[in-house]
């Protein structure tokens, strides 16, 4: 596998954290392995409490040069200051956060299963779809994505693909020749040395 063929990590913070502390916490993360994007999943709709989220990654992430998108929250990209937006409702607001942000901010979003639901993504302006979960978890229906789907995906669509969801060493292997990213969240944030399980799973990509 070629470094241009090489899936790249699109990490994602974890769904609660102190802000006054993260910091600490994220900037060795940032640091073990090289990341392409950085996603602010912070499970709040309060949006002082989302502001004050995106203000303690922001910089870590933008003197990386590491471009940071929020989940849903659309009216907060340009007041945060933020690189855009991933969505969680496949394509249903594709549309209209393109035509909100413009041709420049990130719109990506998630598509759990749905072949479907990615292409109309990508027609309706999205920059890349995430599907899932890759791997065996209890949330949403128990359903997990076809790995024929990123088999297909990577022949006939050009729109990037990330594998997102319960994923481990033996799964990001099997899927590295298959997808574009892989979305790296609770895998890391629940061991005890998040960097050193980044690295490991940087490592398993190959």
């Amino acid at each position: 596998m070629t470094d241009q063929d090489r899936p790249q990590i699109y990490l994602l913070t974890p769904a609660h954290f102190d802000a006054e502390t993260f910091a600490d916490t994220l900037a060795p993360v940032l640091d073990a392995a090289a990341i392409a994007c950085l996603r602010l999943r912070f499970a709040s709709d309060d949006d002082s409490e989302v502001a004050r989220a995106a203000d303690a990654v922001r910089a870590l992430a933008h003197a990386r040069d590491i471009p940071l998108v929020i989940d849903r929250h659309l009216a907060l990209v340009e007041r945060l200051g933020l690189d855009g937006v991933h969505l969680t409702d496949g394509s249903k607001s594709v549309r209209k956060c393109r035509e909100a942000l413009g041709a420049d901010p990130i719109v990506g979003t998630w598509c759990g299963t749905s072949r479907h639901d990615g292409m109309s993504a990508g027609e309706a302006g999205a920059d890349y779809v995430s599907f899932g979960p890759v791997g065996d978890t209890a949330l949403g229906a128990g359903d997990k994505v076809d790995p024929e789907l990123f088999s297909w995906w990577s022949e006939v669509i050009e729109l990037p693909i990330v594998a997102e969801g319960a994923l481990t060493s033996d799964l990001v292997r099997a899927f590295a020749p298959i997808t574009d990213f892989f979305a790296f969240g609770d895998e890391i944030w629940r061991a005890d040395d998040p960097a050193a399980a980044l690295k490991a799973l940087d490592a398993a990509i190959g």
